[in-house]
């Protein structure tokens, strides 16, 4: 069976390639021909009898043809329609659309609004009763116009009444400003006159129930024995760390007041002192007089001790007031120290004292503050720098601690007790001192002057970049330029170079001069600043025992021959020029080896607008706080200033 159907199949047939591609043509020639007989157009069908169904209804096929040429009608209507809108916005676009304007409307008689007057009562034109000229509107030459109304000047006529009734018409909340506070007596100040007072003056306070500055002598409320001592101290007008402190102090306020140098804190905190002293019983006993001070004043050097008592004793004139100063010395002797025992034991009112020798004295038993209400704190972070924290706490301690004010400020006061008050006096408030501060003061008073820690504002600051060798040439020219007559303060680090360059400058013959150091004896110390105060010496060569509380009178140069190690000594030392109002003036020398300065004098001198040295300005110490670059040891007791 198998072999039957190979049988009828036919066997494959081997083609050649010429006969492959003559198939192949004939196969598309075939196609095309196909194709071009299917393009041609179909030969209508024969007519022929319509079907059965078709021929009793013969207008059906005539109804549809109608439909469908009705339908391609309407398509080429919105056809035409479509492309009529396209024509439209291309013109539109490019050409400008036209549209039709709307046609105007006229009112008809009818409808036209009606006067009531005749045209003879017009006065716009001319008023003929009184013969004025028209009322329209004038123009007035560049300046525009309003109905005829001159806006400027009737702004200058009513600006006129308003000055001239000003001080009938003056209400506290009206925000106008009539007059100046200084042509205002003291019951007419506003809250704004007061703000602006101590805008003027750089006061700022931070406590409660701050009482207002005084803008007088007259208006401090001091009795008319302590105006008469203060008008014979050449006080004319108080300055506005006076101006904040007094009226705190004679409220028995705790006071911390941070001011810059030269700015009058000494007479701040006395007179408050002496008039709380001046209302106390003056002891009528030996026993009484044994009871000790009624006030303490306590500061870091004998020469600033010695210059709180002079002021003092300048003000306490003729009160009957008597003030004992304790200090000690390098050359003191067993005479000194009982010749202070002696004045204590005879009585007194107020002490003005260094730490150390006062707590000497009351460990001895020469001195007791027993009735001691009263302590003022004069230079406290000068103190605390020079190690006297132990002693100041030892002193503060043996007053009595019932004298203390309760914590809470709301508790009210016992009018019987006697309270003690506190005042802090400085330029600046390190650490320490806020300790001291939160400890012994009680809710206290924080009165700030300028800013904290900055020079005053009428010292010139100058700042030399120089080599070591070239200190000593370029100081010969300023002194030779400085004259006979001004003088000058020249500071340096160590009492061995302080005897060096005074040595130096005596033997060039520019100046008169004289040195002031720790390792000098008291005599010669008081003997050196008399003679700078008298005129007798015009150069002061001195370490930083003359930077703080010394008061020389018309400093006119400070020179820093030795850049100092903090920026708290170099604002004190060029703060002993510039004092009382008047302008000064102060050159410092700078070299490499003070970089451990670099930032805070370049902070300094862009904050007052002095001009900073190139080699100072690129130098890459003074673009970053010392400690924090890499192997820099972090700066310890860095100083906390007071907000300003």
């Amino acid at each position: 069976m198998k072999r039957t159907l190979d049988a009828a199949e036919p066997s494959p047939v081997f083609l050649s390639r010429e006969k492959r591609q003559r198939l192949a043509l004939e196969r598309r020639q075939a196609a095309v021909a196909d194709q071009r007989r299917s393009e041609l157009p179909t030969p209508p069908p024969p007519p022929h009898d319509p079907p059965f169904s078709c021929r009793h209804y013969p207008d059906r096929h005539r109804d549809r043809r109608g439909r469908d040429q009705d339908r391609d009608g309407r398509e080429k209507d919105r056809a035409e329609r479509a492309r009529e809108k396209e024509l439209e916005a291309i013109r539109e676009q490019y050409l400008g659309g036209s549209k039709d304007k709307k046609p105007k409307t006229v009112a008809k008689p009818r409808d036209r609004f009606r006067f009531d007057w005749a045209s003879t009562d017009d006065t716009s034109r001319v008023d003929a009763v009184n013969n004025q000229p028209p009322h329209g509107a004038l123009l007035l030459y560049g300046r525009g116009f309003l109905a005829g109304i001159d806006r400027r000047e009737q702004k200058k006529a009513a600006a006129a009444a308003l000055h001239k009734d000003a001080a009938a018409t003056y209400d506290a909340l009206d925000m106008r400003v009539d007059r100046h506070w200084t042509d205002k007596r003291a019951e007419e100040m506003t809250e704004r006159d007061w703000r602006i007072l101590r805008e003027d003056f750089g006061i700022s306070y931070r406590g409660s129930r701050v009482p207002r500055p005084m803008r007088s002598w007259a208006e401090s409320g001091l009795g008319a024995e302590l105006l008469r001592n203060v008008d014979r101290a050449g006080y004319r007008k108080p300055t506005p760390i006076q101006m904040a402190a007094v009226p705190l102090g004679l409220q028995r306020r705790d006071v911390i007041g941070v001011a810059q140098t030269g700015s009058g804190k000494t007479a701040a905190f006395v007179l408050p002192m002496l008039a709380y002293i001046a209302r106390m019983p003056l002891p009528t006993s030996h026993s009484e007089a044994d009871e000790g001070p009624y006030a303490l004043v306590l500061a870091p050097t004998r020469e600033l001790a010695q210059q709180i008592e002079r002021e003092t004793v300048k003000l306490a004139a003729c009160l009957g007031i008597r003030v004992v100063s304790i200090v000690g010395g390098k050359s003191d002797g067993q005479s000194t120290i009982q010749k202070q025992a002696s004045m204590l034991e005879r009585g007194c009112e107020v002490i003005v004292a260094t730490p150390g020798r006062l707590l000497d004295c009351l460990e001895s038993r020469y001195a007791v503050l027993n009735r001691c209400s009263y302590v003022v704190l004069d230079e406290a972070d000068r103190m605390i720098d020079m190690g006297f924290e132990p002693q100041v706490v030892g002193v503060l301690d043996a007053m009595p601690s019932s004298h203390l004010k309760p914590e809470n400020a709301d508790e009210e006061l016992d009018e019987a007790r006697t309270y003690r008050t506190t005042h802090m006096f400085s330029a600046t408030m390190p650490p320490a001192v806020e300790r001291l501060a939160r400890k012994y003061l009680r809710n206290p008073v924080v009165v700030t002057v300028g800013s904290a820690g900055k020079a005053a504002d009428l010292v010139t600051q100058n700042v030399v970049m120089v080599k070591v060798q070239e200190k000593m040439p370029r100081l010969k020219r300023i002194l030779a330029d400085l004259g006979k007559d001004r003088t000058a303060i020249v500071f340096c680090n160590t009492k061995n170079s302080v005897e060096k360059l005074t040595h130096d400058v005596e033997n060039a013959g520019l100046c008169r001069v004289t040195a002031l150091h720790g390792g000098k004896s008291q005599d010669e110390r008081m003997a050196s600043l008399d003679g700078f105060r008298k005129g007798r010496f015009n150069v002061l060569v001195a370490t930083d025992l003359a930077a703080r509380g010394i008061d020389v009178p018309e400093v006119a140069h400070v020179i820093n021959y030795e850049m100092p190690s903090s920026i708290d000594l170099y604002t004190h030392r060029i703060g002993r020029t510039g004092r009382a109002g008047k302008k000064g003036l102060s050159t410092s020398f700078l070299t490499l080896e003070d970089t451990d300065i670099f930032f805070d004098l370049r902070q300094m001198l862009v904050q007052s607008n002095s001009p900073v040295p190139p080699e100072l300005a690129r130098h890459e110490t003074s673009k970053f706080k010392p400690g924090s670059l890499p192997g820099r040891p972090p700066r310890r007791n860095g100083t906390v200033h007071a907000y300003h």
